[in-house]
């Protein structure tokens, strides 16, 4: 029960963290235009390199290892203050190279490029890895919901042209170190103060410069798109892209949120020598996020034409191609995320998991060297998808001696045809109603209601999980 409400904390949690561009990106979409969305997009992407080697796979490495040692406080306090400092020097670091960087060599947007510091600020206070590593999600969803809030109305207040990019720059990068400041107080109840010389800090830089080549090689994905396809191709493009692929990401924050759960459970699982109770977890995880992504996949894919220019605006007619094309990265994603986040990385099998990343980065840059000269932004799209599709393989390849992947896809298949059936139908009932609010929760629903039928009729595995669910908490009452 617990995993099970960590998780939904933490789907609230990771839509949280981007409900703020989701909710805004209709208003800001318009009042910028697509050259100003791509402007934001190429500034923010060289700004997450640096941010990334300030971070340099702490927050990854805190997590497993506040987890590995929860039970004991003085243990986890230690680990917290030696971590936090080593996390405050790297940031510290990365900070002044950035601004040094775009003080000497920015010719253009160097406005935007400072105002893009708030970023690297807010990630040097992130201490949320520590409450992900003690399972504790609660108090991260509801302390940062104000915050995100109180964002969003700002924006929507300050914001009114294309005149006010700095200032929409600058808010989006407060909100950050605003919010990650309000889970400050919290770390009373959960840590000790400890003697200074018990901290030693560097002696986690070694294992986390382990993590920090998977940390920055998953980026990939989201900067090295937005850099090449900026100096391909054009900012409106970008901007295009930059839209789409925040809609996507939103829907797969839901999809993947147990990823971050699954992580210290099995990691204490792991601590313990509990092998069985690993493979176990694994089994139900990839089921049950297999039966939630494979929806959210083809029901993009099924509302996207319609919806982007309605979402967005009619300057962004193009983004519903492009939200089609990037949608199976959903599915993809979810699967790495157990293979790799909920397996590889908590068991300490990190060489693969990196291994498998940075083929995944290679395979992505080689793929838009090609794709996007040929096809724009569609061109980043499929490298996208292809890219995610070599990670998960890499990762399958690599747990073929301790897990069975014929009972990872068993059921699979049931999902997929349950999906399509579920695209078919919506497909065909978005082509002949007009996109309004009121149609557009018809439509979900009707894919609801056909996928639930389609999982039921088939027998999938996710029915009886949910019934077993049902029973137990029906005997704790």
């Amino acid at each position: 029960m617990k995993v099970i409400k960590n998780y939904l904390y933490n789907v609230v949690y990771q839509v949280l963290l981007l409900i703020v561009p989701l909710i805004t990106v209709p208003y800001i979409a318009r009042v910028l235009g697509p050259e100003l969305v791509g402007i934001n997009s190429y500034t923010n992407s060289w700004m997450t390199f640096f941010m990334l080697v300030g971070q340099m796979g702490i927050a990854l490495y805190g997590n497993r290892e506040v987890a590995y040692h929860r039970d004991n406080i003085l243990d986890r306090s230690r680990i917290f203050w030696g971590i936090e400092l080593l996390q405050a020097i790297t940031i510290i670091v990365a900070l002044l190279a950035y601004l040094a960087a775009v003080l000497l060599f920015s010719t253009t947007f160097k406005k935007y490029f400072l105002l893009q510091s708030f970023w690297i600020i807010a990630a040097g206070l992130d201490v949320s890895w520590f409450f992900m590593g003690m399972e504790n999600f609660q108090r991260i969803v509801f302390r940062n919901m104000l915050v995100k809030l109180a964002s969003v109305t700002l924006i929507f207040l300050l914001i009114k042209g294309p005149s006010d990019l700095g200032k929409y720059i600058a808010l989006l990068g407060l909100s950050n170190v605003v919010g990650n400041l309000t889970l400050w107080p919290y770390l009373k109840d959960e840590i000790k103060w400890v003697p200074i010389s018990t901290w030693h800090p560097f002696k986690h830089l070694y294992p986390a410069l382990l993590l920090f080549v998977p940390t920055i090689t998953t980026q990939v994905y989201l900067v090295v798109n937005r850099l090449m396809l900026g100096r391909m191709s054009t900012q409106n493009q970008l901007g295009q892209f930059q839209n789409t692929d925040q809609i996507i990401k939103v829907v797969l924050a839901v999809a993947t949120a147990s990823g971050q759960v699954m992580l210290p459970h099995i990691a204490n699982q792991f601590s313990k020598g509990d092998v069985k109770g690993i493979r176990t977890s694994l089994y139900n995880s990839f089921d049950f996020i297999t039966a939630i992504a494979t929806p959210m996949t083809f029901g993009i894919m099924a509302i996207a034409k319609p919806f982007a220019p309605w979402f967005l605006g009619r300057q962004y007619d193009a983004a519903g191609i492009l939200m089609m094309f990037e949608a199976p990265v959903i599915l993809f994603i979810a699967w790495s995320n157990v293979t790799g986040t909920q397996y590889l990385m908590p068991t300490n099998r990190t060489k693969e998991y990196t291994v498998s990343v940075t083929i995944g980065a290679v395979v992505n840059i080689i793929a838009n060297l090609f794709l996007i000269a040929l096809w724009g932004a569609k061109g980043t799209t499929l490298a996208t998808d292809i890219s995610e599709f070599t990670v998960t393989a890499v990762q399958l390849f690599y747990i073929r001696g301790t897990i069975q992947r014929r009972r990872l896809f068993k059921s699979t298949w049931k999902y997929l045809l349950s999906g399509a059936m579920m695209f078919i139908v919506v497909c065909r009932l978005a082509a002949i109603i007009n996109m309004t609010v009121v149609n557009l929760a018809i439509e979900v629903l009707v894919g609801v209601i056909v996928y639930l039928l389609g999982v039921i009729f088939l027998k999938a595995p996710i029915v009886d999980q949910a019934i077993g669910l049902i029973q137990s908490r029906r005997d704790k009452k």
